[in-house]
Formats: structure tokens, C-alpha cells, sequence
């Protein structure tokens, strides 16, 4: 920038750490890499939800990510979803660093209601609203006909004072302008910055064996009981040069993965780490993986799968939402058609052969800082 150019002023909005996800490292790492270019801020949502409502009610408040905070962004950790007093905070911070943009991370309907006040208080203030999208409503959430309903209520009132939208693939964009009105405001494609904060140097296997993982909250959407299938179809021959480790905590009730990995007939080659795990050990596995399989049936990101390109990891995945655009470029890429146990089982048997490889992740946070930024330059954009 030119020395007499003011810097903009952005602030940004996602997940504190008390409740601690993907979308807390993402909103972590989105604010640090927009500090090189602007004066940056951030409002976390700390209290998301009653804690008893909370799937994984048992780690909430516990420290497991191993990042934190660029020193030059302005953190106030957080706001709760019962408001007061700190919405009241939240608030005397926004009027106090009067920024240019505000960006929404969208996950969750749970901080609908606070979003909604933020977005019009920062409008108040001159600021103009963007709203980044993860996942248009959680799959979770969508089944349930009340909170489904007040979600997408609250979602509609928040996009009608929103100037600009951002996006992880052209999938969601069609997603989105699909189920909200957008007025011809701009939507703009940015694909998921890279989490090389999990970037480990890989421990070689001590015996031979091509070492697959599955990592990520297990839930009936990820396909967990999809890979157990194939991997049981394996033969003897072929199961004797490979290991399976499954790291996740189980969500939503989804149990019958786990009921299929004991009663697998390959169970001696399958590792099973039934919860949350620290950023730590998340480098651990990753070190100690050859290949990762992330058999979804939906989706329109995913964490794990950035975690495993910036370790030039290949990865298998299912052909759904955005998972295709995400590795349009990375040629450790091994894409099957979703739900169809024969293909994911090819698809083992093609990554056996990639263990050891190396591959570029083609991702960069450049990227989404200049989306930012842009918005926050633009113009026009109905207010």
C-alpha cells in the first residue's frame, strides 16, 4: 500500500474457542492473514448454545488448538448466545473500531440472533456487511422443524442488510442464490485457505503398511459406515499392507460406524480414537497417515481435508458440493462417486499406491485476503 493510504479497517466475526472447531481455527487464521493488509478486529462468539445441548458437551471450555491470535488483531473472546453483558461489549468494541467491512463467518443458526444485531449496528455505523459461508444451515439443525424454520428466518433478515456474500465454491454459490433472494449483490468465490498450521513432517510407517485415515466429528454425513464397508471388502492379501485409524467424536448418534468397526473382520487393523482431539495429537495422526478418506455424503467443506493438502497428503473423497472445486487443482486427489461402497473401494486401492508421495497444496490465504479486502473497497451494494 501507498504510506498515505489509510489501511481498511475489518472486522471479523466467527467461532471463539470455548466451543472450539474448525470454524474457530478458520476465523483465527482468516483474521491473523488480514493483518498484513488491514486494521483488523474480531468478535467471537464464545457461548454458543446451553452446553448440555452440545454434542460434544464433555470438552467444552477445554484448550485443544495449539494456535492463537495474531498479537496486531483487536480480540474480544466472546459473546454469548444469552447476550448480556457481553453483546453490550461486543457492541461499545464495534462503535469503538468503526470498521470499513464486517464479515459474518455463517455456520451455525445458534448465533443467528446475535449476528442479526451486529449486522445492524455495524450498518449504523457506516460499515459495510459480508457474510462468508461454511454451510448454508447445519445439517443437524436442518432436521429439526423449529430451529430450521427460526434459522432460516433469521438467515433471510441478516442477508437482506448484507452488501456482499462469500463462498467456497460455485456449488454454494448456486446453493445460495437458490434459497435467498440476493437482489444482484455480489457473490463472490474464494476457496478455504490452507490449514498449514497442522503441517507435520511425516513419520514413515514401521511396517510397510499403507496407513488410511478418517478424521473429523463422525456423523451420518461424513459416510464413516460407507469406508468400514469398503475396507471390509478387502481381501486378506490386500489387508495385510494396510492400517485404518479412525479419530473422531461421535455426533447426532451416529453409532452404527462404531458398531461396524468392532464387528469388522479386519478389526485388528483399525484404530479407533472415539473423541475430540487436541490440536497436538491432530499433528500426530496426520504424521502418522499415508493417505486420508473422507467418504461424505455431503458437503460443501471440509477441515480435514485442507489439513491433509498441506501435508501433500492424497486423499479419497466422494464427488459432493464443494469437495470437487476444493481439489480441482491438487493431483493427490482420488475422487469417487458418493455412497457407491464398490468405487470408494477402488478408490483404497489406488491411494495404496500413492503412499509416500508428496503433492502441492495449490490453497493460499492470499486469496481470501484479497476477496476481503476487495469487498472492502468496492461500491455500490444495496444498503
Amino acid at each position: 500500500m501507498a504510506g498515505s493510504e489509510r489501511r481498511p479497517r475489518v472486522c471479523v466475526v466467527g467461532s471463539g474457542w470455548r466451543f472450539t472447531g474448525g470454524l474457530s481455527h478458520y476465523t483465527c487464521r482468516l483474521a491473523g492473514a488480514l493483518a498484513e493488509d488491514a486494521e483488523v478486529s474480531a468478535l467471537l462468539m464464545r457461548r454458543l448454545l446451553p452446553a448440555f445441548l452440545y454434542p460434544g458437551r464433555k470438552r467444552v471450555g477445554v484448550k485443544v488448538a495449539a494456535i492463537d491470535y495474531d498479537e496486531r488483531v483487536d480480540v474480544y473472546d466472546g459473546v454469548d448466545w444469552f447476550w448480556l453483558p457481553s453483546l453490550l461489549i461486543a457492541l461499545r468494541r464495534l462503535r469503538r473500531n468503526r470498521p470499513d467491512t464486517i464479515v459474518f463467518q455463517w455456520w451455525t443458526g445458534t448465533v443467528a440472533h446475535t449476528y442479526l444485531v451486529l449486522a445492524v449496528a455495524a450498518r449504523a455505523l457506516g460499515a459495510r456487511v459480508v457474510v462468508e459461508f461454511h454451510e448454508v444451515q447445519d445439517t443437524g439443525e436442518i432436521r429439526i422443524p423449529f430451529v430450521a424454520g427460526y434459522t432460516r428466518w433469521l438467515l433471510s433478515a441478516l442477508l437482506r442488510r448484507s452488501d456482499a456474500f462469500l463462498v467456497h465454491s460455485a456449488y454454494d454459490e448456486e446453493l445460495l442464490r437458490g434459497l435467498f433472494d440476493l437482489s444482484g449483490r455480489p457473490v463472490t468465490v474464494v476457496s478455504h485457505g490452507p490449514f498449514d498450521h497442522y503441517a507435520v513432517e511425516r513419520v514413515p510407517p514401521t511396517d510397510g503398511a499403507c496407513r488410511l485415515l478418517f478424521f473429523g466429528l463422525i456423523r451420518p454425513y461424513k459416510g464413516l459406515d460407507l469406508l468400514i464397508s469398503a475396507f471390509d471388502r478387502l481381501s486378506p492379501e490386500e489387508i495385510d499392507g494396510v492400517r485404518l485409524t479412525v479419530v473422531g467424536e461421535t455426533w447426532e448418534g451416529c453409532v452404527e460406524p462404531i458398531r461396524m468397526i468392532e464387528n469388522s473382520p479386519y478389526r485388528d487393523r483399525i484404530t479407533l480414537v472415539n473423541r475430540y482431539v487436541s490440536d497436538e495429537e491432530a499433528k500426530a495422526h496426520f504424521a502418522a497417515a499415508d493417505a486420508l478418506v473422507l467418504p461424505y455424503r455431503r458437503s460443501s467443506a471440509s477441515g480435514p481435508l485442507h489439513i491433509a493438502m498441506s501435508n501433500g497428503l492424497p486423499v479419497v473423497l466422494s464427488s459432493v458440493g464443494g469437495l470437487v472445486e476444493a481439489v480441482g487443482d491438487y493431483p493427490g486427489a482420488v475422487l469417487v462417486p458418493p455412497e457407491d461402497v464398490d468405487a470408494l473401494l477402488e478408490g483404497l486401492r489406488k491411494v495404496v499406491t500413492m503412499a509416500g508421495e508428496h503433492f502441492s497444496d495449490p490453497h493460499s490465504w492470499e486469496r481470501n485476503v484479497e476477496a476481503v479486502i476487495g469487498t472492502a473497497r468496492a461500491e455500490g451494494g444495496e444498503r
